[in-house]
């Protein structure tokens, strides 16, 4: 996975840069396996997670606030997640788990689709019982 990492209002440091890459990077063993690329690179696109993270005040809140925003690119698939929070690894963990969640839920639409389709392919190939007891001229 390849993960772009953009700041707003913040100095990027080699530890927050190590935190945001460990956790989204540990979103890839979600991916179904048939996006990822594996043996044959060059017949799927390659998998891409832009991360914006910034300090921002808002109006309501005291403090530091911080936002994480990620967004996936599997394929045609977009997958996005926002968190605000009064920390940056707390942002960022949030985020983390909104996508895992979305992750799991579009391997499992994809699975429906597969079974769907094995279960047609299986209709349309059976002979039906009709036909067992067909008298031979």
């Amino acid at each position: 996975m390849k993960i772009d990492i953009k700041t707003t209002n913040l100095t990027l440091t080699d530890s927050i840069t190590q935190f945001v890459e460990e956790k989204i990077g540990s979103l890839d063993k979600f991916i179904p396996g048939f996006l990822q690329g594996g043996e044959d690179e060059g017949r799927h696109p390659p998998v891409e997670a832009f991360v914006e993270i910034a300090r921002t005040t808002n109006h309501h809140r005291q403090g530091e606030v911080y936002r994480a925003e990620v967004t996936i690119k599997i394929g045609g698939t977009v997958l996005r997640a926002e968190k605000e929070e009064w920390d940056i690894r707390v942002a960022v963990d949030a985020v983390r788990e909104d996508l895992r969640m979305m992750l799991e839920k579009q391997k499992g639409i994809y699975e429906a689709k597969v079974k769907k389709g094995a279960r047609t392919l299986k209709r349309l190939t059976s002979i039906s019982p009709l036909a067992w007891f067909r008298k031979e001229r």
